[in-house]
């Protein structure tokens, strides 16, 4: 049974090491152009869902402008056409109001941003270590 010349039964132990570190580079290099197509690739796909969603958040902004105008027109039957969107008008700023009121008191109860109660634990846990029990 002859062995090939290059084959890895004839090779030396430093000599496999020696082409090995000089086939790692390589590989490194390929691993990270396959990374970066990969990431590109998901890059574009995200790119296009969220030109979607902007294509849907603008088509629903037109539905919503659209049942408004549909509510005036209806209104319109009963009241002048200019009492119709007056009172609209009305009902959607008052909807805005109470949504904005809604969404302060919810930026206020995440004030301030720090963890307190972690906070509070870091400095219950060093009380402890240094003995303090009045925690």
């Amino acid at each position: 049974m002859t062995q090939q010349h290059g084959a890895p039964e004839s090779q030396t132990l430093g000599a496999l090491v020696h082409q090995l570190s000089q086939q790692i580079p390589d590989l490194v290099r390929s691993e990270i152009r396959l990374a970066q197509a990969e990431v590109a690739q998901k890059g574009k796909r995200a790119g296009v869902g969220i030109g979607m969603f902007s294509v849907a958040g603008l088509l629903a902004f037109l539905g919503v402008g659209t049942l408004v105008a549909a509510a005036v027109l209806g209104l319109a039957d009963v009241v002048d056409a200019w009492l119709a969107a007056l009172v609209v008008a009305l009902v959607l700023l008052a909807g805005a109001a109470l949504a904005g009121l809604a969404g302060r008191n919810k930026v206020s109860e995440a004030t301030p941003a720090a963890p307190e109660r972690a906070i509070r634990g870091i400095k219950d846990d060093i009380a402890t270590v240094k003995g303090d029990h009045h925690g």
